[in-house]
């Protein structure tokens, strides 16, 4: 029973994380690229780029919180 219940909170995080990581991407791309690039362009390129680099981070500290709990 404990173990359906870690595996849906697990799962859960990581959804959110990623769903995070690409509003954040968008974001912080509209802010970074956007007079040089284009809104469109600079959210395409946050939301991918964020994406990439935020499901590593959120996958490392799944990982972490495991092994220390």
């Amino acid at each position: 029973m404990m173990e359906g219940a870690l595996l849906d909170s697990t799962a859960l995080a990581l959804v959110a994380g990623i769903v995070a990581a690409l509003l954040g991407g968008t974001v912080g791309g509209i802010v970074t690229g956007g007079k040089a690039l284009g809104t469109e362009l600079a959210a395409f390129m946050g939301a991918f780029y964020g994406v990439v680099a935020g499901t590593v981070g959120v996958v490392l500290g799944l990982l972490a919180t495991a092994y220390i709990g």
